[in-house]
């Protein structure tokens, strides 16, 4: 297979934050690009931008070569690729569809199966990490799972948006990975919300706490960014706290199909429910921190 390069045709189906701004990299790229989404209106720049509006998802995968896909939860990836107008009724035999969702891993290698059964074409599964911002900057992290040949012709495509991009096995691997990303974020939150909380009772300046504990082994991500934003206040996301619920029922799935002993998950797991059921589902995910913090009285 050859790898596929612009001016190739190829498409992109859902046009959320995310989805957007992956797909005006794919036109900046050089990609002959063709887009679809349930709602016209958040097309506008990118048709401005060159971008061609089809009328349905079959439209868009009718002669591309690649079709990306990124929708919210598993029940949208399968009414994009599967239902009525879906991807599956235009795409061509051969062609690469990626998914950019993160959903169910299960779910993911049954579709990616029965793409290849009925329209023998290949589905990879590619949930990213880094938020609006790497999708703006094309600097996603992109979690590949899918067929190895599959793969092996989409790398100019990855590279239009993302930075660090890894296959790791099967159908479903991304997904399973993309598990572990939002499970070591929110045990992590968790662990530096409580630290802090403990800090500020005991009379420490959390920012200065928080200063201190950046500069040794304790550092991380969510300690220069997540712990920043909580002692703000600054909650408006981001990534809302009701998104990560849903990946961490995910995570949650993955470690029962695969017998992991998981206590961080069954920790973590309970209190996004709390945070979601509690009101502050659209806030940012950090709104867990400012959970921990209130029970904890300060």
């Amino acid at each position: 297979m050859t790898l596929i390069s612009p001016p190739a045709r190829v498409a992109f189906v859902g046009l959320g934050v995310m989805g957007a701004a992956m797909a005006a990299n794919l036109r900046r790229a050089g990609f002959d690009l063709a887009i679809y989404n349930r709602s016209r209106s958040k097309a506008a720049a990118l048709e401005a931008a060159g971008a061609v509006w089809c009328e349905s998802g079959a439209e868009a995968a009718k002669g591309a070569a690649i079709v990306g896909l990124c929708v919210p939860d598993t029940p949208d990836v399968e009414a994009a690729i599967f239902g009525p107008g879906g991807i599956a009724e235009g795409v061509g035999q051969g062609s690469v569809v990626i998914d950019f969702s993160t959903i169910s891993a299960k779910a993911t290698a049954g579709f990616a199966e029965r793409l290849l059964a009925e329209r023998a074409a290949i589905l990879l599964d590619s949930p990213v990490s880094g938020g609006p911002a790497g999708a703006i900057n094309g600097t996603l992290t992109c979690m590949v799972g899918g067929d190895p040949t599959g793969f092996a012709v989409t790398g100019n495509y990855f590279a239009a948006v993302g930075k660090t991009v890894t296959h790791l096995g099967p159908a479903g691997s991304g997904q399973v990975c993309k598990s572990a990303n939002q499970l070591i974020i929110c045990a992590t939150l968790v662990a530096v919300s409580e630290a802090l909380a403990m800090g500020r009772k005991a009379g420490l300046d959390p920012e200065a706490m928080r200063g201190a504990l950046s500069g040794g082994s304790a550092d991380s991500f969510i300690m220069r960014n997540h712990a920043k934003r909580l002692l703000e206040g600054k909650f408006t996301p981001g990534f809302r706290a009701e998104l990560m619920r849903k990946d961490i029922r995910l995570a949650a799935e993955a470690v029962r199909d695969h017998g992991v002993f998981a206590p961080a998950t069954a920790m973590s797991a309970p209190l996004l429910e709390l945070v979601c059921n509690q009101g502050s589902g659209q806030d940012d995910l950090v709104a867990l921190g400012r959970m921990i913090g209130e029970l904890s009285g300060v």
